[in-house]
């Protein structure tokens, strides 16, 4: 087991990685920047260091100034949580080269599964079903206009090493295609570095299915079965629950057993997850896998009582998984929402600014990841969460009676917040039913 780790990100994420190193006995080491120097975790740290100015340019995505930090604190591993470096395999590289464990999988299964295309036809190879779409890269228009003639209208235009619902866009016929298929390009292109798109045919009214897992390097894969991730605003994850209301468990076996032969054929290693799109018949669609801890990792945890970041830490020190396959139960259900500093009536507008009374829901089944508190300054450089709110209860019905009650004993003053929409989508008769999709909120919720 490692002695030392450094945490090469902030927020939430940051804190809830200290947590699990002072569970296991292992110092953190904290880095963070300017913007952050008043930050509630750094307190819980065994050590901090400074690493540049607010902006993430500057400070956590700089690969020099976090390796000089882990050199300084003289650590063995680096966590990255998720986001910033997480899916970084140029990182992962470096670290390697540094004599610094990364805790995450190596360099090169993060580029193979974090190129869309090239996962894809993984999936293809080894009979991981994907939705009908084209088979490689196109970078001219009027041939990807020829393959969405092909596959049929409408299609879904996705970015190769998109991520985050950046660089995608949907096209319903010949005359906006091109338009869309430009502006997919030109998204991808700066949020990536890379413009290359494939195409797809968009699967309507689709379920967003995720499948949680876990792979030691002694070659044991196992998966811990779904989240239901299909309430999202323009591709942006709003609540997430387990188990899915429209899984059956036969459809669960089935998309964990398709998801453990992809993660084998990519070499895998530590904790991932795949994700599918599933259609009114419950057929499932592998569309990417994000090879990092989820945002929405603590629904799984609470389900199956099993420590995610504990066991990536485990993994990535070499030890073998600590349960098996037959281990896996889910008991119960989770159902997580994302508290973002934004305001829903003026578009999701983000709010930074100063919180002022701040008072934490609790109770039973009540769990909240935050690093917020009264009178913290929410920076502007970085995403707009500011916590995670999840209940887990013994019933679907229950977890979202104690959720509505936590959402409104949930004060956060000063700013606005995503609290008093995840209230009314609590309240849609349609997600009550658990019958949503990806087109929920755009079907039941003006912005």
């Amino acid at each position: 087991m490692f002695n030392r780790i450094l945490i090469a990100n902030r927020g939430e994420i940051a804190l809830r990685i200290v947590r699990a190193c002072k569970e296991l006995g292992i110092d953190a080491v904290c880095v963070y920047s300017e913007a952050d120097r008043n930050a509630v975790y750094l307190e819980q740290a065994t050590e901090t260091i400074c690493i540049g100015p607010g902006p993430s340019a500057q400070s956590y995505l700089d690969f020099p100034r976090i390796i000089s930090a882990a050199e300084i604190a003289d650590v063995e591993a680096i966590h990255p949580g998720y986001g910033f470096l997480a899916e970084n395999a140029n990182f992962a590289e470096v670290c390697r080269s540094c004599g610094v464990e990364f805790i995450g999988p190596s360099p090169e299964t993060i580029s193979l599964m974090g190129h869309k295309a090239r996962a894809r036809e993984l999936a293809i190879a080894n009979d991981v079903p994907v939705i009908p779409g084209s088979k490689e890269t196109i970078d001219s228009p009027e041939a990807a206009l020829e393959v969405a003639r092909q596959v049929g209208f409408p299609v879904m235009i996705k970015a190769a090493s998109g991520g985050g619902g950046r660089g995608m866009r949907i096209a319903h016929n010949d005359m906006t295609f091109l338009n869309q298929f430009h502006a997919a390009q030109n998204e991808a292109e700066a949020a990536f570095k890379d413009g290359s798109c494939y195409i797809e045919r968009y699967v309507d009214a689709s379920r967003h299915i995720e499948i949680q897992l876990a792979a030691d390097r002694h070659g044991n894969i196992v998966h811990l079965g779904e989240r239901d991730c299909s309430v999202q605003r323009r591709h942006q994850k709003l609540i997430e629950e387990s188990p899915s209301p429209f899984v059956t468990p036969e459809l669960r076996a089935k998309m964990g057993e398709a998801a453990v032969r992809l993660a084998k054929a990519a070499n895998y290693e530590n904790v991932g997850t795949v994700e599918f799109l599933v259609d009114k018949e419950r057929r499932f669609y592998f569309i990417e896998m994000n090879t990092r801890i989820q945002v929405e990792h603590p629904v799984t945890e609470m389900v199956t009582g099993i420590d995610l970041v504990k066991e990536q830490i485990r993994i990535a020190s070499g030890e073998p998984l600590s349960f098996t396959q037959d281990d896996i139960e889910m008991n119960g259900h989770a159902i997580e929402v994302r508290v973002n500093a934004e305001d829903p009536d003026a578009d999701f507008r983000p709010s930074p600014g100063t919180v002022g009374r701040y008072i934490v829901p609790g109770g039973m089944g009540v769990r909240v990841d935050s690093h917020c508190y009264g009178g913290y300054k929410i920076p502007s450089h970085y995403d707009s969460m500011v916590a995670k709110l999840i209940v887990h209860r013994p019933t679907r019905d229950e977890a979202i009676a104690t959720l509505r009650r936590a959402l409104g004993e949930y004060v956060i003053e000063g700013i606005k917040t995503t609290i008093p929409l995840h209230l009314k989508i609590l309240g849609n008769i349609h997600f009550l039913r658990g019958n949503v999709d990806t087109g929920f909120i755009e079907s039941y919720f003006t912005e």
